[in-house]
């Protein structure tokens, strides 16, 4: 029974957090939208690449993968800045880890931070 309590109380903490970094990130959303421009087409182009500031290896793949990321979160909020905000500054924004936190992509991080390593140019901090 006590074992019981315990897995309801941590599934209850876990709801609990993502809840709370869903109201974060929407904070967040609605601070940036009016810094942010309208929101564009977003091709997976070698331009866009250099658009978002990223100075490291163009690898088309692995673009496409970060971008995805920014397209659920986009979807998941339907907040017209969202998309753009979180693939700022080659994908090194606070939207971005926000986007990580909701989609639960945690235990890819370091995969992740990978990818954004390479395409930043440097270590991102993510």
């Amino acid at each position: 029974m006590m074992r019981r309590h315990s897995s309801l109380r941590s599934a209850s903490l876990g709801a609990a957090l993502a809840l709370l970094a869903l109201a974060a990130l929407g904070a967040l959303a609605l601070a940036g939208r009016a810094a942010a421009g309208p929101t564009l087409a977003h091709p997976l182009s070698k331009r866009s690449f250099f658009d978002l500031q990223c100075k490291g290896v163009y690898d088309k793949s692995i673009f496409a993968r970060l971008d995805r990321i920014c397209e659920d979160c986009y979807n998941l909020f339907r907040e017209p800045q969202l998309h753009s905000l979180c693939r700022k500054n080659c994908f090194t924004t606070d939207y971005f880890k926000g986007c990580l936190d909701v989609l639960l992509l945690q235990d890819e991080m370091d995969k992740i931070q990978t990818w954004i390593k390479q395409l930043h140019g440097a270590d991102p901090g993510v």
